[in-house]
C-alpha cells in the first residue's frame, strides 16, 4: 500500500507545541502579529504563496464567532491516498485526504454509535468483542485490553509506524497488506501493560472501525453519512477502502475544507447543530480528557490536545500527514483547518504552524482589537 499517515511524529508535534504556545496560552490581548501589516489574511497567504515561501499549501480556512475570517485555496500537486492526482486546481468543493485526521471522525462516529446502544463503552474488554480471534497468544496483558485502551492508543502491543510508509516493515503497511487486518492487529506481541505507555497505532483505528460496522450493521462510510455527514449538511466526500473491502479508518477520508470546518462548528457548540443533538456532549468532554502523553502533547479519545488549559484542554486538533490540521479552541471560538501537499515529508508540520502563528494569529488579534 502506498503510504499515507504522518511520518516523523516527534519532531513535528513537539515543533506545534512550542510554536503555538503563544498563541493559545498568553491570550488574545496579548498576541502579537508577525508583522506589522494590516492586509487581509487572504492577500498575505496568496502573496506568499507566489513568493514560495507556503510550499504546497493548498487550503486555510479560519472561521472566528461563526464567521470567515480567511478561506484561500492554491494550486498544487495532490494525491487521493497515495495515489497521484497531478496537479489540482483546489476550491472550495475540492475534496482532499484527511489522512489521519480521519482518526479523530472516526472517534466522533464512535460515540454516536454508543449513545445509540450499538457498540460496547470504553471499559469493555477489548478480546471479548473479537471471539472469533480465540487462538491469539496468550498473555494476561492482551486479557486486560479494554476498548478505552484502543482510543488512546495505549494497548502496550508491538506497533511501529516510525518506518517509512515504503516499508513493509512498517506496521500499518504491514496490517493493510495482512490476509486479516484484525488478527494482524490482534496478536501483536504485547511489550507493556495495557494504559501504561502511549504508541501510535492506525491499527487501533481500525478496531474501533470494525467495531462500528459490526455494532450498527453498516459499512463506515454510510453509517457516518447518516448519523454525522448528512445532518451537518456535508454530502460530498470521499472514503477509501482497502484491499479487503473495509473503509481505512486510520487514513482514508476525504472531504472539503468547509466541510471539516463544519465539523469543527459542531464541536465549537458542544456537539449540536442547527438545534439538532449530533454528537452527545458527554462524548466530546471524555473524548478531550486527556488520557495519555503523546509526543509532549495530550491524546484522549483519538484526538491530540493542547498540554495546557483548565478544566478543558486550551485547544483539541486533528493532526495528517502532508500538513492536514483542523484545530478548535472553544475558548476563543475558532476553528482553522490546513490541507497541504506535503505528503511523507518529515517537516510537513511547518506550513500548517505557519498558517497559524503568522497569518491566523494576527488576522484574529485584528478583530478583536
Amino acid at each position: 500500500m502506498p503510504p499515507r499517515t504522518p511520518i516523523a511524529r516527534a519532531a513535528m508535534f513537539i515543533a506545534l507545541g512550542l510554536v503555538t504556545l503563544g498563541f493559545f496560552l498568553a491570550g488574545w490581548h496579548a498576541l502579537k502579529p508577525a508583522n506589522a501589516e494590516t492586509i487581509s489574511m487572504d492577500e498575505a497567504l496568496r502573496r506568499d504563496f507566489a513568493a514560495e515561501k507556503l510550499p504546497g499549501l493548498h487550503a486555510a480556512l479560519v472561521l472566528h464567532r461563526g464567521e470567515v475570517v480567511s478561506e484561500s485555496y492554491f494550486p498544487g500537486e495532490d494525491e487521493a491516498w497515495g495515489s497521484p492526482l497531478g496537479r489540482v486546481e483546489h476550491g472550495p468543493d475540492t475534496l482532499h485526504d484527511l489522512r489521519s485526521v480521519t482518526k479523530s471522525i472516526v472517534g466522533l462516529l464512535y460515540g454516536i454509535a454508543l449513545a445509540q446502544g450499538h457498540v460496547p463503552a470504553p471499559d469493555a474488554s477489548l478480546l471479548d468483542q473479537f471471539p472469533e480471534y480465540s487462538g491469539l497468544p496468550a498473555d494476561p496483558r492482551r486479557s486486560a485490553l479494554t476498548i478505552g485502551h484502543v482510543l488512546t492508543m495505549s494497548m502496550g502491543t508491538e506497533w511501529d509506524e516510525t518506518l517509512p510508509y515504503t516499508d513493509p516493515r512498517n506496521s500499518e503497511i504491514a496490517m493493510e497488506q495482512a490476509p486479516d487486518r484484525l488478527r494482524f492487529i490482534l496478536d501483536r506481541p504485547m511489550i507493556a501493560q495495557p494504559g501504561e505507555s502511549w504508541t501510535y497505532n492506525g491499527g487501533a483505528t481500525a478496531l474501533i472501525a470494525a467495531l462500528i460496522v459490526r455494532g450498527t450493521g453498516k459499512d463506515l462510510e454510510s453509517y457516518a453519512r447518516e448519523v454525522l455527514f448528512t445532518p451537518l449538511g456535508i454530502e460530498h466526500l470521499e472514503w477509501a477502502r482497502g484491499e479487503d473491502g473495509a473503509h481505512s479508518g486510520a487514513s482514508g477520508l476525504r472531504l472539503t475544507a468547509r466541510g471539516l470546518a463544519r465539523i469543527g462548528e459542531m464541536i465549537l457548540a458542544d456537539g449540536v447543530w442547527q438545534g439538532r443533538r449530533i454528537v452527545p456532549a458527554d462524548w466530546l468532554r471524555e473524548s478531550f480528557t486527556k488520557r495519555a502523553e503523546a509526543e509532549g502533547l495530550g491524546y484522549g479519545y483519538l484526538w491530540w490536545l493542547a498540554p495546557w488549559g483548565k478544566p478543558a484542554p486550551a485547544w483539541v486538533a486533528g493532526f495528517g500527514n502532508g500538513g492536514q490540521r483542523m484545530t478548535v479552541q472553544a475558548s476563543a471560538d475558532l476553528v482553522i483547518v490546513v490541507f497541504a501537499g506535503n505528503y511523507n515529508q518529515p517537516d510537513a508540520w511547518r506550513i500548517p504552524v505557519s498558517v497559524i502563528e503568522d497569518y491566523a494569529v494576527p488576522a484574529v488579534k485584528r478583530r478583536l482589537e
